[in-house]
């Protein structure tokens, strides 16, 4: 444990963004895994459902600095070709 008294506050703050972190990552992780699974399987409906909520997810994790912004960007654009392959070969 550290002496300063800065440290000591500096301690604490890590631990707070560290679990911040761990949730919005994990929260938009398992969304784009749950969106993965539904394209290999070829579940139109669940594509609609869970792209959006992806999208939001990653978003949200990009402005709280849990992701850089063009890793979000990078991300979605990735989804966005899949879903979009997906539903034009349904069509």
């Amino acid at each position: 444990m550290p002496n300063i008294k800065s440290a000591v506050k500096r301690v604490k703050t890590s631990e707070k963004r560290r679990v911040l972190n761990k949730f919005y990552r994990g929260r938009f992780k398992n969304l784009v895994k749950a969106l993965n699974k539904a394209i290999e399987a070829n579940e139109i409906e669940r594509v609609k459902e869970l792209y959006p909520k992806a999208v939001s997810a990653i978003d949200k994790a990009a402005k709280h600095g849990t992701i850089h912004k063009r890793q979000a960007a990078r991300r979605k654009s990735r989804l966005a070709s899949k879903v979009n392959k997906l539903l034009s070969s349904q069509a």
